[in-house]
């Protein structure tokens, strides 16, 4: 006679193991698209406040000059997305709240094609990052207070030839699943 399966075997048997995410020094572990950039912002924090530096062109950190900025916001648990520039590259700075900024390559000369990329903007940690062109990205509010971002495009913005298409949040054409809930567009 054989003697039933635990719960406790069952549930271990179903279950998924979380992936590793950082390094044994505690480095993040993941591959943004080919080109993506980052860079850890500086605070400096006193008894008044805080002053964030946000970009700095003593940093040779983006090649392209600053030609143009706006700020967007999000509400909680909302979507922008999916969105694809042809011209130009997006250099986000997150101000306040957290996001989720999800990228799927569809270059098909880059080294990350067909890859979903996913990293996370917090007030906690300044940076900035960049967006290359034609990589489809969304910009997904993972928190419970409106999401500011500061975005410093290497481009003007053309109001009569908007250099940006859309694809809905649920195409089957990128592999990613914000969920049964997913709200924006």
């Amino acid at each position: 006679m054989t003697k039933p399966e635990s719960l406790l075997e069952k549930t271990i048997a179903a279950a998924i193991a979380d992936e590793r995410t950082v390094s044994d020094d505690g480095v993040p572990i993941r591959q943004l698209p080919d080109g993506m950039r980052e860079r850890a912002s500086i605070k400096h924090i006193d008894d008044r406040g805080s002053v964030t530096e946000m970009f700095d062109t003593r940093w040779n950190w983006h090649p392209d000059p600053i030609e143009f900025v706006y700020q967007f916001s999000i509400r909680p648990g909302a979507i922008k997305g999916w969105g694809l520039h042809q011209r130009h590259e997006d250099r986000y700075f997150l101000l306040k709240g957290e996001m989720e900024l999800v990228l799927y390559d569809v270059r098909p000369d880059s080294s990350t094609y067909g890859k979903v990329s996913k990293i996370v903007l917090s007030e906690d940690q300044p940076k900035i990052v960049s967006v290359p062109s034609n990589v489809w990205h969304a910009d997904h509010n993972i928190g419970d207070t409106e999401v500011l971002v500061v975005n410093f495009p290497t481009i003007q913005y053309d109001h009569s030839a908007p250099d940006k298409i859309r694809l809905p949040l649920d195409t089957p054409l990128i592999p990613y699943d914000f969920g049964p809930d997913a709200k924006g567009w």
